[in-house]
């Protein structure tokens, strides 16, 4: 299994509209061929800072996501809202 974590911070005024975006679309995301679990996750001490993790067979199944219609269309929605570059991690886990 790979555990995909990744890090976004968004400008003060968007974390609404990307709550908002994430709600509707993870259902999709868990539901693609390969991820079992995706979750959204809020920084503790800056609540613009958000985290998902997601879960996924392999590293192929994440990719195959990557390159789909549901990322291509997410990521233009979400990244104009991001303060800086988001930053991502694939884990195994032992």
């Amino acid at each position: 299994m790979l555990i995909r974590l990744v890090k976004m911070h968004f400008s003060a005024d968007s974390v609404a509209k990307f709550k908002e975006t994430f709600q509707a679309v993870q259902p999709k995301i868990a539901a693609f061929k390969g991820c079992s679990a995706v979750q959204l996750l809020q920084d503790n001490t800056n609540p613009d800072v958000f985290f998902t993790i997601s879960h996924w067979e392999d590293e192929q199944h994440l990719e195959d996501y990557r390159q789909s219609p549901l990322f291509r269309e997410t990521w233009a929605i979400v990244k104009p809202m991001f303060l800086s570059k988001a930053e991502a991690w694939s884990l195994l886990a032992p």
